[in-house]
């Protein structure tokens, strides 16, 4: 209960700081495209995106497959060492049960060995116990004859060679230790109300403005064109206009966060086009007019853009206070993950099309799989309305 009542105090910290944020993301946007004087038109913006795609240009996936071979390696290590164990008993059950007679003619067979041999494998031991220290797997002469770079070491391989732990490109996420632009707050199974088994893809963050995010699995039910329709005052429609709305009609809205819920914040994968913020490879926000021109052209699907209503907001050292206190879980997750509700292959069978919260729990690994299974709830489509 005590944990219940921490992050409990924590969101109504929450709520009553998000409002006076020194910044809200609408703000932040407009400086983003004043800061940029040169911009893309949408179709240079997807061609390039596209280019990254087919190039594998995604930093982020080549720290997930350098943390899931430490993981593999680590894993592995903690079982050599069992092994090693149960050897030393049972080396220590035979000498119990051999007597001194065994013992005694083992050690002559040794003394009267290759005496060549024994320094041989002095010397590959002690190779290995130097790799061991500078963490580095334990790769063969035959590896290094075998890599087609002619000025490659053997420290090099391990950058070169085919890495022993593969990742699924489209389904992966990890824990990390700190908050970073691009990752996403994965809410505590103990948090409640309406942050309740959420994800949060955090757009800014830093030590002078605070933290800004999206929550990016509460799907409203009905289409753009639909809700934004059923709100009567030009106030209530925020940041949104005629024209919006009729290119974005079938375009699915979400509940962004407690902060300025009148204002609408596009989710995309299409490129970095004018008016957008490249939040991750492969991960936009922004740019609603630019996509409206596309997708009025046949160019771009409407189907393909989230739009949040609303955001969340932190004011500096706020979101660390949290974290620290065990509100949210820190990870970096792919971008069909963060563009689940924007256009983003569902792979049948493996993918829980309702339940993003637990998808990317279950991909994380280690013990968050069980937290998932153990805390399953009624699912992302849980919201009707706003709040």
């Amino acid at each position: 209960m005590k944990v219940i009542d921490s992050i409990t105090s924590s969101l109504l910290l929450s709520y009553s700081v998000c409002a006076f944020a020194p910044q809200s993301l609408r703000q932040k946007q407009r400086q983003c495209s004043a800061a940029a004087p040169l911009h893309m038109s949408g179709d240079r913006a997807h061609t390039e995106k596209m280019l990254e795609d087919m190039m594998g240009d995604d930093w982020r996936t080549f720290r997930a497959k350098l943390v899931a071979q430490e993981l593999f390696e680590a894993q592995h290590s903690e079982q050599d060492i069992r092994n090693a164990h149960r050897s030393m008993h049972q080396s220590d059950t035979a000498w119990r049960n051999g007597g001194n007679g065994g013992f005694f003619s083992g050690a002559m067979s040794f003394i009267k060995g290759n005496n060549n041999h024994n320094r041989d494998q002095l010397n590959h031991e002690e190779q290995n116990v130097q790799r061991d220290h500078l963490d580095m797997p334990n790769i063969d002469d035959s590896s290094l004859m075998a890599c087609n770079d002619p000025f490659a070491s053997v420290e090099d391989l391990p950058a070169l060679l085919e890495p022993r732990v593969k990742i699924d490109s489209k389904r992966w996420a990890h824990q990390l230790p700190n908050v970073e632009p691009g990752c996403v707050l994965i809410a505590n199974e103990k948090l409640g109300g309406v942050f309740h088994q959420t994800v949060v893809l955090i757009i800014d963050h830093d030590d002078v403005n605070g933290s800004t995010g999206l929550v990016i699995n509460r799907p409203l039910e009905g289409t753009l064109m639909q809700i934004s329709s059923a709100t009567t005052s030009a106030e209530r429609k925020g940041n949104l206009d005629k024209g919006l709305q009729m290119a974005f009609n079938a375009a699915k809205v979400s509940y962004g966060g407690p902060v300025m819920q009148d204002d609408y914040t596009v989710l995309h994968g299409w490129g970095e086009v004018e008016g957008s913020k490249k939040v991750a490879p492969g991960v936009f926000v922004g740019g609603s007019s630019e996509l409206a021109f596309e997708a009025r052209r046949s160019n771009f699907n409407p189907e393909h853009a989230l739009f949040t209503k609303g955001h969340a907001a932190w004011v500096p050292n706020q979101l660390q206070r949290e974290i620290n206190r065990g509100v949210w879980y820190i990870a970096s997750a792919s971008s069909n993950f963060i563009l689940r509700y924007a256009g983003a292959e569902l792979e049948e069978g493996v993918d829980n099309p309702d339940d993003l919260w637990a998808d990317i729990l279950t991909a994380m690994g280690g013990h968050f799989p069980q937290i998932a299974q153990a805390f399953a709830g009624p699912g992302d489509k849980r919201m009707r309305k706003l709040p």
